[in-house]
């Protein structure tokens, strides 16, 4: 009896085992076992999506605590996730998030559809970031007061700093820090992320050949949330799917995260 327990006890080690295993074989990309940025963009609806846009922040934080990472708030709508692979985990959730359920914001009790946009970044590399040069004139850079915490001087000077690459009308800011000038450097640095990105997703090789203006893409929804009529989440990308919304919304992601990685790795051999 005992023998059995302890051959079922070490069959369920070397199944974790392998399956760790199986996931970091997937995290071989440029970035992956660095930091990941998360930004979270409210589609149409109101309160609604906004509501949205903050519930889905505060799953990712659940989930990035639960992965025993470190979380920081760069901005109103941008976190910071520090931990071993964290972009390479997170980067398969960039994408349109469609939440559904009876609004909380509606007096009649009605149903309504959310839309929210998560775009996930690596933290770049401070030798990358120093060899892309952006010129001055293709910047432009906002100020303005930091609405979150750092003392009475934060909050009364012009401290926040958003950049703006005018060729491209990507933008970027950071309200953490203390002063105006680290501000403007962290935001540089995720700006320069961005255009990064862009520039892979384009084949681009020069930062000139950059001529399009970028404008969010709201038509492709990569995972529905249903609170009503019935429970469901469900990724369209990958098929997983499971009735416990609650669990998910808690921070529960293992399942989606790990088979969307899967799915990438896939997509990257044919592309290939």
């Amino acid at each position: 009896m005992i023998r059995n327990l302890i051959d079922e006890f070490e069959a369920i080690d070397s199944e974790e085992k392998l399956r760790k295993f199986e996931i970091k074989t997937l995290l071989s990309g440029r970035y992956d076992s660095g930091t990941a940025v998360l930004s979270f963009y409210a589609g149409a609806g109101g309160k609604d999506a906004e509501d949205w846009a903050n519930m889905l922040s505060q799953m990712y934080v659940k989930y990035a605590t639960s992965s025993g990472w470190k979380t920081k708030e760069i901005d109103d709508n941008t976190i910071e996730i520090q931990g071993n692979y964290a972009y390479g985990f997170l980067k398969g959730e960039n994408g349109v998030h469609r939440l559904v359920r009876i609004s909380p914001y509606d007096a009649k009790g009605l149903r309504h559809t959310s839309f929210a946009q998560v775009e996930v970044l690596p933290e770049l590399p401070e030798v990358e970031a120093a060899q892309l040069k952006i010129p001055e004139k293709d910047i432009k850079a906002e100020f303005f007061r930091s609405s979150g915490p750092g003392g009475q001087n934060v909050n009364k000077v012009e401290t926040a700093v958003r950049l703006v690459h005018l060729p491209t009308s990507l933008s970027a800011s950071s309200q953490v820090e203390r002063s105006q000038a680290r501000n403007r450097e962290r935001a540089m640095n995720l700006l320069k992320a961005k255009i990064v990105k862009l520039m892979e997703a384009h084949q681009a090789k020069e930062l000139g050949e950059l001529k399009t203006r970028v404008k969010p893409e709201w038509g492709n929804q990569i995972r529905s949330y249903v609170l009503h009529p019935y429970k469901m989440v469900k990724d369209h990308r990958t098929g997983v799917e499971t009735g416990d919304v609650d669990k998910v919304l808690e921070g529960g992601l293992e399942e989606f995260i790990e088979a969307g990685l899967k799915l990438l790795t896939v997509s990257a051999k044919v592309d290939d």
